[in-house]
């Protein structure tokens, strides 16, 4: 199948076309298994594909640039995969090993201090990013939201805000 047979489908499945969703599916399948070997534990892989593609085919019409659709495919996979991952390990007992040695070991206080004082070094739109995304865990798209900006303006703060604060950590 050609490229413009293969983006004419993805454009006809944002619209809602049910036969061309059905083919880019089918098209994305064999990639986005590869890319699950790779990253997911082998009796995750299909898990994780099958999660992935129920998640494209519900949220394939909010994808703004059809271009970018084989790495938000690919994203969504990893994400997948790490979080059977983190549900394998809560099952397995890992992550509960990892809280109390977390909890029986703690941070040095000075770091503590530290990472305070870099974060307090920032100026205020820069430490607001960093405080949104890793301490409140939003997503880039939360982010942009709650900010009034667009995606590319909030990845572009949180790149400089964390080039600061390592400026400021580094002896």
């Amino acid at each position: 199948m050609s490229v413009t047979s293969a983006y004419g489908d993805l454009e006809a499945a944002r619209a809602g076309d049910r036969g061309a969703l059905e083919r880019v599916l089918v098209r994305s399948r064999q990639d986005l298994r590869r890319y699950a070997e790779f990253h997911c534990v082998i009796n995750d892989v299909e898990d994780a594909v099958q999660e992935t593609l129920i998640a494209v085919s519900r949220k394939l019409c909010d994808l703004r640039s059809l271009e970018c659709f084989a790495s938000w495919t690919f994203r969504i996979v990893k994400r997948e995969c790490n979080r059977l991952k983190r549900c394998m390990r809560l099952l397995t007992g890992e992550a509960i090993t990892e809280d109390i040695l977390a909890v029986a070991l703690p941070e040095p206080c000075q770091w503590r201090h530290d990472v305070a004082a870099a974060l307090e070094s920032l100026p205020a739109h820069y430490r607001e990013v960093v405080l949104l995304r890793d301490l409140q865990g939003l997503t880039i798209a939360e982010m942009a939201e709650r900010l009034s900006l667009t995606r590319e303006a909030v990845k572009a703060r949180l790149h400089r805000a964390r080039m600061l604060a390592r400026e400021y950590l580094d002896p």
